[in-house]
């Protein structure tokens, strides 16, 4: 009769032929582990390193040519993983209510401008900047890209959308930080229309900067003020390039 025995080393043979649990998990996917794009997206949404070189080459953009600097906005939001509602893309209950009050709001702000704000700033009747435009069909192309796709889309989607994500991400939103922001923005929007338009030109920029702004601080929405803005500076253009920039200037004030 023979007795059955293990042999030696059976049971450690057997334990070493399926790694343990924990020798699993070094070699194999943890499910906590971020990977690489996970990664990136939250250094791009910080402030350090990765995240202020987002910020100088989004500011750069432009530089090349317009709207550079809106389209590595959008790539920035897209890598980051920031919701499109963060920058005020959030889609109307009404196109057509949108895109009416969007034109109403442009013309009409554009009228009080120039009719009662910028006389009162001591501004000229006339943009001297922009008197070449007079009568000049040649230049209504160029015009029309850099008013809906320069200033429209580029400008609002930097100065309202990406701007206000950014400041509000890095001071928060208590009331004092929108106050900020708000002002802030407004006083960018008016510096950067110096260098084309003089003294005239900030004060008209900046007063629509502190408009959209306020609007954009409350609503978070950029359509409305895309649309805006369209149709501002179209009637800007229409009223230099049919001269009659003066008569509205003096409608209130002779």
């Amino acid at each position: 009769m023979t007795e059955d025995r293990d042999e030696p080393g059976s049971d450690q043979g057997a334990a070493l032929s399926t790694p343990p649990q924990d020798e699993e998990g070094r070699f194999g996917k943890r499910p906590s582990l971020e990977n690489t794009e996970e990664r990136i997206a939250r250094r791009l949404r910080g402030f350090g390193l990765l995240g202020i070189l987002s910020i100088l080459i989004i500011l750069g953009g432009n530089a090349l040519f317009l709207p550079l600097s809106a389209i590595l906005a959008l790539v920035w939001a897209w890598l980051s993983n920031t919701p499109w509602r963060d920058l005020g893309f959030v889609r109307p209950r009404s196109w057509t209510r949108t895109i009416l009050l969007g034109i109403l709001q442009g013309v009409a702000l554009k009228f009080a401008m120039k009719s009662i704000v910028m006389p009162l700033l001591g501004a000229p009747p006339v943009n001297g900047a922009f008197r070449f435009l007079v009568g000049n069909t040649a230049e209504v192309p160029g015009m029309l890209y850099l008013i809906v796709v320069g200033a429209g889309f580029g400008e609002e989607v930097i100065f309202r959308g990406w701007a206000f994500e950014r400041i509000g991400k890095l001071l928060g939103s208590a009331a004092w930080a929108k106050i900020f922001v708000v002002l802030f923005t407004s006083a960018w929007f008016g510096y950067e229309h110096y260098s084309l338009q003089g003294l005239p030109g900030v004060q008209n920029a900046a007063v629509v900067g502190l408009v959209f702004g306020s609007i954009f601080a409350v609503t978070r929405q950029i359509y409305l003020l895309m649309i805006a803005h369209v149709a501002f500076d179209l009637a800007a253009f229409a009223l230099i390039f049919w001269d009659v920039e003066t008569p509205v200037a003096r409608f209130f004030f002779r």
